[in-house]
């Protein structure tokens, strides 16, 4: 298990205020027990500085490597120092921050601090993605993004359509959300979802919609109940007060979020949540993450 390490702003300040201090972290981050080359598993090394990287030449088998090869930061032109510090005040700021805020504050173009934001959800999905529901799951629908004049409203909006899951303690407190964008509604669509998140076995608890009936035929056990804010406001209570945090996360924050990317932001809204707990661990946490997950590319963002 990872030790992860407790920081505040100050320490940060002392720890990582150059170049080196950040390559030799990820260094420790990538290498724990000393280099190990990526092809053969040979230990020696030559070490080589150009003037943006040092590379790292197995005596073995000649293999070239990094300390960003295999993270996020893999091939950037971006200063570690700055990569540190956007990964800080993503890690610490629970109302999420914008590309337009990032580019300004570490000083570079807005095109980049966008691709850094996402490289960065990117890692934070592809972690969650390992994570199940399981026990009490309570799970419903909910649709993201403006009303189009003269729309349809409720299941038949036009707008984005997403799945919520959020497991409960025994006690009913919440413990882990996912969500998920979703082409529709249909008793096969939420079948697939549950199987993908959700541990069989597991009681699901959902409004009296009928698609949701198709869960009891696939290895759960489904409880629903008509919902209505004023006859039944506590059933899915805590899924509706998470939904709604949500909902002000990407509303308050990103304004104008196409749908093409709500995903991601949902991913980050998500991994922040599921992580709630780990007070002053958030950087340390998303730092070992981001030093271990392989990087997005700009035309896979857009393609």
């Amino acid at each position: 298990m990872a030790n992860y390490q407790q920081m505040s702003f100050v320490s940060f300040q002392k720890q990582f205020p150059t170049e080196k201090a950040c390559h030799d972290h990820l260094f420790n981050l990538k290498w724990k027990d000393g280099f190990c080359c990526e092809t053969c598993g040979h230990g020696a090394y030559f070490e080589t500085k150009t003037r943006k990287h040092r590379l790292y030449e197995c005596k073995a088998c000649r293999y070239q490597s990094t300390v960003t090869v295999g993270t996020v930061m893999e091939k950037t032109r971006t200063d570690l120092t700055k990569w540190f510090i956007a990964i800080y005040m993503i890690a610490h700021d629970k109302r999420g921050i914008s590309a337009h805020k990032l580019s300004g504050d570490i000083e570079v173009s807005y095109k980049t601090a966008w691709l850094m934001l996402h490289k960065i959800r990117q890692a934070m999905r592809k972690r969650d993605a390992a994570y199940t529901l399981a026990g009490i799951v309570e799970l419903d629908d909910a649709y993201f993004g403006a009303p189009t004049e003269g729309g349809k409203r409720g299941r038949g909006t036009e707008k984005t359509k997403v799945l919520v899951g959020l497991s409960l303690t025994n006690q009913g407190h919440p413990r882990y959300v996912k969500m998920e964008v979703t082409p529709d509604i249909k008793g096969e669509t939420l079948v697939k979802v549950a199987e993908k998140w959700i541990v069989q076995g597991s009681t699901i608890s959902s409004d009296a919609y009928r698609s949701y009936r198709a869960l009891a035929g696939a290895g759960f056990n489904h409880e629903y109940q008509m919902y209505d804010v004023k006859e039944t406001p506590d059933h899915l209570h805590w899924l509706h007060t998470v939904l709604s945090n949500a909902k002000a996360f990407v509303g308050g924050t990103f304004h104008g979020l196409d749908a093409k990317h709500l995903q991601a932001y949902l991913d980050e809204f998500c991994y922040r949540f599921n992580r709630r707990k780990f007070k002053g661990e958030w950087f340390s946490r998303l730092m070992t993450l981001c030093a271990s997950t392989e990087t997005i590319t700009h035309s896979e963002l857009v393609g």
